[in-house]
């Protein structure tokens, strides 16, 4: 799932928190290998289908789209708009109100049970596999398990403290939960661990 999340923060983190683009243009002269690699991003995958019945996507559904082929139809090559059926695809999330509703984020929109059934019923479907929610088990299931959130991050942001998962599919099509915590931080120093004596 992380692989879809790509696509609406790479470009993001590549300007301001790895500060990509400041070392592309000191070590090569100009940003030219910073843009051939965020240009790069727009070519990734939106989303993925395992074994014809997992629907998986970094966000949720859009009310734009029906069917897999409204997906495969758009024109990939570009950064995702701020709005439309692309953006929804990496912004909405599943709620427990029935119907489409406007997403608290600002983008996409939360969508009921009953939309997640329907499209799963049309592109025969048994399961959407998302992440873009923080799930403290590393996983949670929602729509009667016709949904799951599947996060990857072990202790998000090395503050929260959960778990984390991935979702294992066999060649049976069984699917196991394996969850994991955070590795230890190796190297860091005890005094990022209390607090200076300047701040009591």
């Amino acid at each position: 799932m992380d692989a879809f999340l790509t696509h609406h923060i790479v470009r993001f983190i590549a300007i301001n928190v790895w500060c990509f683009s400041v070392f592309a243009f000191y070590r090569y002269g100009n940003a030219n290998v910073w843009k051939t690699f965020t240009d790069l991003f727009d070519y990734f995958p939106l989303t993925a289908l395992v074994e014809s019945e997992i629907f998986c996507l970094h966000g949720g559904l859009s009310p734009t789209i029906e069917t897999l082929d409204d997906i495969r139809n758009f024109d990939r090559v570009q950064e995702v708009p701020h709005e439309g059926a692309m953006c929804d695809l990496l912004w909405s999330d599943p709620d427990d109100r029935c119907g489409w509703g406007i997403s608290p984020r600002g983008a996409g929109y939360t969508f009921g049970q009953d939309i997640s059934e329907q499209f799963n019923h049309t592109n025969n479907l048994n399961l959407i596999a998302r992440a873009h929610q923080l799930v403290m088990e590393g996983f949670n299931w929602a729509h009667d398990q016709k949904v799951v959130t599947i996060f990857s991050a072990p202790n998000y942001c090395y503050r929260c403290g959960n778990m984390a998962s991935i979702l294992e599919v066999d060649d049976a099509k069984d699917r196991t939960f394996i969850q994991f915590e955070p590795a230890p931080r190796r190297g860091e120093p005890d005094v990022t661990r209390r607090t200076p004596d300047y701040f009591l």
